[in-house]
């Protein structure tokens, strides 16, 4: 791909996403966390909705799937497997913390209309240097970048009116 070019999230589907989930055993276990059902459903919810969801929303999705999970088991879990690194949790400007299950480096667009975060990548971004922080006692994991803006659905709607 060429210097500055960007682009969309592809979603895992099918078997794809099961091996991931499936990949995911060894590391859990090693956190002292079995791959139960509930914890599968939860990832499944998060690896299949590409719209960053949160915690609520991954919660209903579980109720409209019928599988049996309290609200405190999905925050529960979210947050396990956020310190695990499995899922991340992406800045946005909402009350509600959103999951992102896109674990390779990439970027958001976030729209400051609807909410909604959109994943893209580009190698520029990718090769931006990571300021020295030591002096703050500060140590950076990672770099991400946010561009605030409004969403091509958000602009359609305004231009209807």
């Amino acid at each position: 791909m060429k210097r500055g070019a960007t682009t969309a999230r592809a979603q895992p589907a099918g078997r794809g996403r099961e091996a991931r989930v499936e990949g995911l055993r060894p590391l859990l276990r090693r956190a002292g966390l079995a791959l139960t059902a509930q914890r599968r459903a939860i990832l499944h919810a998060v690896f299949d909705h590409d719209e960053h969801p949160t915690a609520d929303r991954v919660y209903a999705i579980l109720k409209q799937r019928r599988i049996p999970a309290s609200r405190a088991t999905v925050f529960r879990t979210l947050e396990a497997l956020a310190r695990l690194g499995v899922v991340t949790k992406a800045s946005h400007p909402g009350v509600a913390v959103r999951y992102d299950g896109r674990s390779e480096r990439h970027h958001h667009l976030v729209c400051v209309r609807c909410d909604r975060i959109i994943d893209f990548t580009d190698e520029a971004l990718d090769a931006v240097s990571v300021p020295d922080t030591r002096r703050l006692g500060f140590r950076v994991l990672d770099l991400q970048v946010e561009l605030r803006g409004i969403c091509r659905l958000c602009r359609e709607q305004e231009e209807r009116r």
